[in-house]
């Protein structure tokens, strides 16, 4: 049943980033799944990226990782990404989850107690 995060519980998140490897990716996020600071990840390789970098547009091939997690465990999630990430200015973007199914939300509190 869908549940509507109003205040009530630990309010489910999804933060993002991006890494130039699969590999990489993998790695890291088997080892915030070990650590407790998200429920699960999602990898989605083939992504191309067109940003501006120290004055230069640049392209490349990124893989994208969505990571489930709680509200109350990001501080400890982006101080992580920061010091483990491979690039110099890891992104790391934090999006509300306004609904989702209520067993499945529950399911992200306890992976991340």
């Amino acid at each position: 049943m869908l549940e509507r995060q109003n205040g009530t519980g630990r309010p489910v998140v999804i933060a993002i980033t991006t890494f130039s490897k699969i590999a990489e990716a993998r790695q890291f996020g088997a080892q915030l799944v070990e650590a407790q600071l998200i429920a699960c990840v999602n990898l989605i390789p083939g992504v191309e990226s067109i940003y501006r970098w120290k004055g230069k547009i640049e392209q490349d091939a990124e893989v994208i990782a969505v990571m489930k997690t709680t509200e109350d465990r990001l501080t400890e999630l982006e101080a992580w990404v920061q010091e483990n990430h491979p690039y110099d200015q890891p992104e790391f973007l934090v999006l509300p989850v306004e609904a989702g199914a209520g067993g499945y939300l529950d399911w992200v509190r306890e992976s991340v107690e």
